[in-house]
């Protein structure tokens, strides 16, 4: 079976775009490949740099199998007429391919029709993919495209070459005026313009190493190499570990090297996160730290070339940070000559969202929450500084109007934080005090993904917390709330900031309260005046966060997705409970006694839906004389004694023991369904019974939905059929 190759040559690619790009070329081929029966031998394999989107699929049929297919067609009744076939007959024969005497006849629930067996030859690969892969490639989605020659003709980057080959054949396929062939280019400067592919397989990656482009892991390997030797020319240092831009500057290269640069120790006296912000982001840079993992007179530069003898390229690169450098010094002296006290009138004229108003409103109504807020906290006996969220909330978005943060716009925040740190904020104030509100102003933005810390005090935890949910609160009431894969205002990745911040610094705070005194704080002002009448602001808000903290018990805890169902469906508001009693049941399901009490609940819940449906009274409590059977006399006089402790343990959230009382409970349960049927004729019983059921169902249902358990099938000891109906 032939090696299929596709490589889509255009201008450079943005780093950012790559890798989503290249997954989604190869997840929209291996589709396509599946949709029409060429299934490859073997896993596909992409190869992206940042002039090319390549895909390599081992061994895929050169043509599709035949296949053998029942096709219906007209019914009977209007296939015939007098014994004799109409038009109607005569064309699905025709269209079949076959003649009308050997056309079949089939019950189907609609009544009898006719039906033919067609065997439809397989198309070749190479036909099959000159078709459909233009439409694929045009398919993928790129957050910015640019157009060029005509309207209709867009991509991430103008397409430059196409190659498209089954082993050493050409496919005949087209894609923006572009033909295919068998000729790629090699690295821009290291390589001539264009090579000759033999065959599609090894002999292709064979090809592109030869003229200086290396796969994904190669680079990788090669920049890190590169990375440690540049650096072991100075003592005792080492350079920053950072993912993030290693996997950056992989997909700015093609043929990586590395060189060692220096820049005055002056600039040393400038905050560390304004110059690695500065290399970082703006340079691509690494940063070089000496062996105290103080940051070093040094940066590392990755190139797309194969080294610097004479120094060129290292001058030029020094001469460009030190003039970033020059203008970051520039902007920090600058800075302070109005302080952040100063500073937040100025907000009135910075917008934070065109019906929301501007910054200045923004941080009144955030200090009101952070007030409410640390109110809650302080007596729930955690310690608090409400004077110091109160003025960190006061602070917190001033230094929008700094120079600092308008030319770095990374480090708003950051930046705010730091000046804190070094102006006079009140003549009186102690300087622990300073440094408070310096550090909760610093951490305001935190947590910025899960993977990211959340704030280091409560203080932060207060602020960052009250600035997200007023942003969150009004988008919502603006109708902006996200929709499928659009969150344009990153409101999900604020609501997982809040819900990591409450539940790693296990603030007792309410997701309902939360987003009633969000709400309660724009009350009275201009914008509540723009809110949309149509949107169910508790409703949406109560399943986003719901939404939110099933992501973050499921994909960041790692609890089992039955558990986190179980434990949301009792209560998805307080977030430390239901982590404790998430952690409960994780703990609690492998016993037996709560395996069956499990699958008790689902029958119970069963029964009850039943009975609604059904239109079946349920008495308004049990009724003792109405019972028939000891085991139902049991089950009731269990029932209160166990709910007793329950509620005893739930209060003081001992979870695990309430989970073993109520597995205390199977042996009654058991009983009951054994011996006792439900859904009797006579409706007094019955409605007592069902009243038995909700009531157990009711008072041993606010830890977990245990329902939602998933159990291996195993049914409780001999229950009746009749329990089911």
């Amino acid at each position: 079976m032939p090696d299929f190759l596709l490589e889509i040559g255009c201008e450079e690619i943005p780093a950012r775009m790559i890798d989503a790009g290249s997954q989604e070329l190869e997840k929209r081929v291996n589709d396509l490949l599946s949709r029409e029966r060429l299934a490859p031998a073997q896993t596909i394999i992409h190869l992206d740099t940042p002039r090319r989107l390549a895909i390599l699929a081992p061994g895929i049929p050169a043509a599709q199998p035949d296949i053998t297919e029942k096709v219906t067609g007209p019914s009977v009744s209007v296939s015939f007429k007098d014994g004799q076939p109409t038009p109607a007959a005569q064309a699905f024969a025709k269209k079949a391919g076959i003649d009308v005497s050997r056309l079949e006849r089939i019950t189907t629930p609609k009544g009898e029709y006719l039906a033919a067996t067609v065997r439809k030859k397989g198309r070749a690969a190479s036909e099959i993919l000159a078709e459909f892969l233009p439409k694929e490639i045009a398919s993928i989605y790129w957050p910015k495209n640019m157009y060029w020659r005509k309207p209709n003709e867009r991509f991430v980057r103008p397409v430059r070459w196409l190659v498209a080959m089954l082993d050493d054949e050409v496919i005949q396929l087209e894609f923006d005026g572009i033909l295919a062939g068998h000729q790629t280019r090699g690295h821009r400067i290291l390589a001539k313009s264009e090579i000759s592919i033999p065959r599609a397989g090894a002999a292709y990656i064979q090809a592109l190493e030869r003229t200086k482009v290396l796969g994904r892991d190669a680079r990788e390997q090669q920049i890190r190499k590169g990375l440690d030797a540049a650096t072991r020319a100075i003592a005792g240092a080492r350079w920053r570990e950072d993912k993030v831009l290693i996997d950056t500057v992989v997909n700015l290269t093609e043929f990586p090297s590395v060189i060692l640069g220096n820049f005055d120790g002056e600039f040393l006296e400038l905050p560390e996160e304004v110059l690695v912000t500065v290399m970082r982001d703006h340079q691509k840079y690494f940063a070089v730290e000496d062996a105290n993992g103080k940051l070093a007179p040094h940066f590392l530069a990755v190139l797309n070339t194969d080294g610097d003898p004479e120094g060129i390229i290292r001058h030029g690169h020094e001469r460009v940070l030190r003039a970033r450098f020059n203008d970051a010094r520039f902007f920090w002296q600058t800075d302070q000559k109005i302080p952040l006290r100063e500073r937040v009138q100025l907000l009135k004229h910075v917008t934070f969202q065109k019906d929301l108003g501007s910054y200045y409103e923004k941080t009144l109504r955030v200090q009101r929450l952070c007030s409410w807020l640390s109110e809650i906290v302080r007596q729930s006996g955690i310690a608090v500084r409400p004077g110091v969220v109160h003025k960190a909330a006061c602070l917190a978005k001033a230094d929008l109007t700094t120079e600092l943060v308008k030319e770095f716009t990374e480090l708003q925040g950051i930046v705010g934080g730091l000046y804190a740190r070094v102006q006079q904020l009140d003549p009186d104030m102690p300087e622990s005090t300073r440094l408070a509100i310096a550090d909760a102003i610093y951490d305001q933005y935190k947590p910025e993904s899960v993977e990211d810390s959340v704030p280091r005090t409560i203080e932060g935890a207060v602020l960052s917390i009250g600035d997200k949910s007023d942003s969150i609160s009004g988008m919502f009431s603006l109708g902006l709330q996200p929709t499928g894969s659009r969150d344009p205002f990153a409101l999900r990745r604020q609501a997982n900031g809040i819900v990591k911040i409450i539940a790693e610094h296990k603030l007792p705070l309410s997701l309902g309260q939360l987003c009633t005194d969000a709400r309660e704080a724009y009350r009275g002002s201009e914008a509540e005046k723009k809110f949309s009448g149509k949107v169910d602001y508790d409703r949406s808000l109560r399943e986003f966060f719901r939404e939110r903290l099933e992501f973050f018990l499921r994909d960041v805890r790692g609890f089992a997705y039955d558990v986190v169902k179980a434990v949301l469906a009792s209560d998805a508001d307080d977030i430390v409970d239901a982590i404790a009693r998430a952690e409960a049941v994780t703990k609690a399901r492998p016993s037996q006694d709560f395996e069956s009490i499990s699958i008790a609940f689902k029958r119970i819940k069963n029964i009850l839906r039943q009975a609604s449906e059904a239109g079946k009274k349920i008495a308004d409590g049990i009724d003792p004389s109405a019972f028939q059977e000891q085991a139902e006399r049991d089950l009731a006089s269990a029932i209160p004694e166990t709910a007793q402790k329950v509620e005893s343990l739930r209060r003081t959230r001992n979870y695990e023991q309430a989970l073993i009382e109520i597995s205390k409970l199977r042996p009654a349960v058991d009983r009951y369904f054994d011996k006792v049927m439900v859904m009797v004729e006579d409706e007094r019983t019955r409605a007592s019974r069902l009243a038995l059921l909700q009531t157990l169902l009711n008072e041993f249902s606010t830890i977990a939905d245990f329902s939602e358990i998933v159990t291996e099938g195993k049914e409780s000891r001999g229950p009746k059929e009749s329990n089911k109906q």
